[in-house]
């Protein structure tokens, strides 16, 4: 949750006793707190008010994103009003402020002269400020139904929760009906959010009666420092903000879910009460979101993956994935696949250690940084670990022996195992594991050579998501606050990444100060076909493992006297599919499980009409299979038409059905899993269109 406008850790052990505060709460009555809380906030309001009363009305120039220049008043025009002087529909969708970047009360007055960017639902900060009005909402509807005491209640990647404790009461499905009643009703209401400054000590008066709160209070709040709190109707919450301007904005909610939670997460902590939520600006968006969460569980690849007997997953293996037969086949064609591309992209493929000793994490840095990620154990009195990644041994490999300008840029490519220590808590499916590969390369070059390389790699990025049909979207993470290196490097590498980005001719935005300390990033998240993203490719420039593993290469013969002069090539980090884990996954969910035929691990399903014609359906299969095809014969007692459908459902691209017909003249009768006969075919006709297919598609 947005918390106090100052946050620093003060101390880490909860500070709420074992028995919490609860006072009794009759159904229907308004929480005795509640009075307590408004007293509180409208005194401090007044005195707040009091205090700006004397601010000079300055005028203000406030710039928009296309140029445009409007005047205002400082401590009096708001962002609403500069975008009501636009047009009432601009106000009215607004749902938040950027001012000079930074999230903004549509309706608080501008404190100076500044950049405003108006967002409405549709913007990242727009919907996530839109879900977290939204949970001060469900936070006062279930104030109001069980006195709860609020704890936290953040906006989520799908919506919002609110974490309360209610003394011992659970809240269960059954209570949903109501907490939607009391949400509605506050919506109908078109409560205000107001803001409100506040000291420490006001704060901690005000919330007094919810330990949670001086939790947070005291230990996350200096002494002395001024935090937020905003007031909806009779809920008022410590808050950092900002918010939509009322409650009308919300048109259309939905309780998700209930469950039971820790404070702060931690289970030795108290248990609170979870709810889940999600709202939207009309009731339109709110049924197709429905409609795409019930058709995400219907491809969940934790689903889809053992259905189809792809993989699985063991407790005496966890984070890691048992891949069967049919889940190797899909796992290895991505690999070729991609090996295929790098042969045809000059990339060179190496074979690396997966155990080293931490000597090299010490010098690569990632022993400071990461050692808790990693699996550590002693050899010989030693510590060895597996590698969490692979760009440590592909240095070891460059300074091999001295290299020469002319054999840049170097291109190596390492499917290599790796392996991280995550929390158990954090594993998920194949999208959060411990072991993995990864489609790594990294691009040893010339400072001149990163633009061309760059550019190379967007294309190479186009080619595999389109073959997928994935959707992708760019961004430009430029020099962080910390970072190494000199800021003419950072200026110049910054510069050749947007130039290739703008050479790539697809829209991008930029991160600024999100790069990574060693270097600029581009990083491009997926869009499946649900329209959820997922960050996959990376392409990631770093000036530090060159520098920390002493890497340099003869850029001239110098002097003619034996001299040569010495540079220090560029790395690039570069991966498409990212985790071969994590992209099946995301392919099994963005196909819903029916694989194209080139990577389909269930191609061919031949059906005999009866066993009578089984032996020519054995016939075809060695025929087929011997061009490389995956081919498997139905010799089932069931019923023909059960034994089509039945493939049909095992997603086998092609079903071939072999009878007395197709005995005699040599033939099979072609359908494919979409249930459209295709009628009689040859082998041999049947074995072109099988590799027609695969040639169109790669």
């Amino acid at each position: 949750q947005r918390g106090a406008s100052v946050i620093m850790s003060v101390q880490t052990e909860s500070l709420v006793p074992e028995v919490p505060q609860w006072q009794a709460y009759t159904p229907g009555a308004k929480p005795d707190f509640q009075k307590h809380r408004l007293e509180v906030f409208e005194r401090v309001k007044k005195l707040r008010e009091s205090e700006k009363a004397a601010v000079p009305e300055d005028p203000i120039k406030v710039k928009l994103p296309d140029g445009n220049v409007k005047d205002g008043v400082k401590g009096k025009t708001s962002p609403y009003d500069i975008a009501f002087s636009i047009s009432k529909g601009l106000a009215e969708n607004s749902v938040v402020a950027l001012v000079d970047g930074k999230p903004w009360d549509i309706k608080r007055p501008l404190e100076d002269s500044c950049d405003l960017e108006l967002c409405k639902f549709d913007h990242p900060v727009g919907r996530e400020t839109f879900w977290h009005s939204s949970a001060h909402v469900l936070g006062l509807a279930l104030e109001n139904k069980y006195g709860a005491h609020l704890c936290v209640g953040p906006a989520i990647e799908d919506g919002f929760y609110y974490d309360v404790y209610c003394g011992g009461t659970a809240i269960s499905p059954v209570d949903n009906d109501n907490i939607k009643a009391g949400f509605d009703e506050v919506v109908k209401a078109k409560v205000p959010f107001e803001r409100v400054e506040m000291t420490k000590d006001e704060a901690l008066e005000m919330f007094k009666y919810n330990d949670f709160k001086m939790d947070v209070l005291k230990r996350k709040v200096p002494d002395g420092a001024v935090c937020t709190a905003y007031r909806c109707g009779d809920l008022i919450d410590l808050c950092r903000g900002p918010h939509v301007p009322d409650t009308s904005k919300v048109k259309a909610f939905a309780v998700m879910k209930n469950s039971a939670a820790y404070w702060q997460g931690q289970a030795s902590n108290h248990t609170l009460q979870r709810v889940y939520g999600v709202t939207f600006p009309d009731q339109k968006e709110l049924k197709q979101h429905l409609f795409r969460i019930e058709e995400a569980k219907k491809r969940d690849h934790r689903t889809v993956g053992p259905q189809q007997e792809l993989f699985f997953f063991h407790e005496l293996s966890p984070g890691s994935a048992f891949w069967l037969p049919h889940g190797t086949r899909i796992y290895n064609k991505l690999c070729e696949f991609i090996r295929t591309e790098y042969f045809k992209r000059n990339y060179q493929e190496v074979i690396t250690p997966n155990v080293y000793n931490l000597k090299l994490w010490e010098t690569s840095g990632h022993a400071a940084h990461y050692k808790e990620n990693m699996f550590i154990f002693n050899v010989e009195g030693q510590e060895f670990g597996m590698k969490p990644m692979n760009c440590p041994g592909h240095c070891l490999m460059f300074n091999l022996r001295q290299r020469s300008f002319r054999e840049l840029p170097w291109r190596v490519a390492d499917f290599g195992v790796l392996h991280r220590n995550e929390l158990s808590g954090a594993l998920s499916g194949l999208t959060r594991v411990r072991r993995f590969q990864q489609d790594d390369a990294h691009i040893f070059c010339k400072p001149d050579d990163v633009e061309r390389e760059v550019v190379d790699m967007l294309q190479f990025i186009d080619f595999v998501y389109g073959k997928f049909g994935l959707k992708y979207e760019m961004f430009l993470s430029t020099r962080p606050q910390k970072y190494i290196g000199e800021i003419s490097m950072w200026d110049e590498a910054e510069r050749q990444l947007a130039s290739a980005l703008n050479n790539n001719g697809r829209e991008w935005k930029e991160n600024p100060e999100d790069g990574a300390f060693y270097g600029p990033k581009i990083d491009i998240n997926v869009l499946d076909a649900l329209g959820r993203k997922h960050q996959c490719a990376t392409i990631q420039l770093d000036f530090q493992l060159p520098i920390r593993f002493g890497l340099k290469y003869v850029s001239s013969a110098g002097s003619g006297e034996g001299e040569e002069r010495e540079e220090r090539p560029i790395i690039i980090h570069r991966a498409i599919l990212g985790s071969v884990e994590r992209f099946s996954a995301i392919l099994i969910e963005h196909l819903a499980g029916k694989w194209p035929f080139w990577l389909s691990p269930r191609q061919i399903a031949i059906v005999p009409v009866s066993q009578d014609h089984q032996a020519y359906a054995l016939e075809v299969q060695a025929v087929l299979r011997k061009d490389g095809y995956f081919v498997d014969v139905d010799t089932s007692s069931k019923t023909l038409n059960k034994k089509i459908r039945e493939n049909q459902l095992s997603q086998y691209n092609y079903i071939l059905v072999v009878g007395k017909e197709e005995t005699e003249h040599k033939t099979v009768n072609v359908r494919t899993r979409d249930n459209q006969v295709h009628g009689s075919k040859s082998i041999p006709q049947i074995l072109e269109e099988f590799n027609n297919n695969i040639v169109n598609f790669l």
